[in-house]
């Protein structure tokens, strides 16, 4: 195998990204990393013409004295026992622009992967390749976490700081409260037994006067005052 692929990168990033081992898992296209696994082993699914096989191994990378990069890799089928290994020579030179990244080596696969046609595999290969030397080239370090100043940190207040100031509570629960504080002191069956107060207070019924109680003080009051009439008369008349 020797392919060659444009970065529109410095060299110099992508040699940065081939020495950090968490860079190059993140440009490796759809590999989903084993939790609490070293940074490069997971699973990747891989679409070779209409079919899809997921991978699950590792890939590692190690740096050599002529500034290559050594890229060696193994995985097995998630699904099924085929097998795929790889043993791939990375040499950056810059250009203009840019760099220039070509790949040699060799690659072995069985199982699924050989059934399928030569040229729909050679084209997912490269197809894997481009995207994961891009990738190289657009992984960027994550920042370090940064120590909390004792500036920014939340000063709790002081135990002599003033109270604050209490909002007036509506008239039904200022009632409530002074209802409550007058109980105080009672016992319980003169609370149980009191009458509501304020807005609670039972609104006594109207008193009505029914016009049969009217006339029943007005009859015997009128005889009587007659019955004075008549005495009264006959009292003159005898006189005269």
């Amino acid at each position: 195998m020797e392919h060659q692929v444009y970065v529109p990168a410095p060299a110099s990033r992508l040699r940065g990204a081939l020495a950090d081992p968490a860079r190059v898992a993140r440009a490796v296209p759809g590999l989903q990393q084993d939790a609490g696994a070293a940074p490069g082993t997971g699973r990747v699914k891989v679409r070779i013409g209409s079919h899809s096989i997921t991978y699950r191994g590792s890939l590692r990378v190690s740096a050599r004295d002529d500034g290559s990069y050594a890229v060696d890799g193994d995985a097995t089928e998630a699904r099924g026992t085929g097998t795929v290994k790889l043993a791939l020579t990375l040499r950056l030179a810059d250009t203009d622009e840019g760099c220039e990244v070509t790949v040699t080596g060799t690659a072995s696969a069985d199982g699924r992967a050989a059934e399928l046609p030569a040229e729909a595999v050679e084209s997912a290969a490269t197809r894997l390749l481009n995207r994961f030397v891009e990738g190289l080239g657009e992984a960027r370090p994550e920042p370090p976490d940064q120590p909390v100043s004792i500036f920014e940190t939340e000063v709790p207040p002081p135990s002599l700081a003033p109270e604050p100031v209490e909002e007036p509570l509506p008239e039904i629960f200022a009632e409530a409260a002074h209802a409550r504080r007058t109980m105080i002191g009672r016992s319980a069956e003169e609370v149980d037994h009191a009458p509501p107060r304020g807005r609670y207070a039972p609104v006594p019924a109207p008193q009505t006067v029914a016009a049969a109680s009217a006339l029943r003080w007005a009859a015997p009051a009128a005889a009587l005052a007659l019955a004075s009439a008549i005495v009264v008369t006959r009292a003159l008349r005898r006189r005269r």
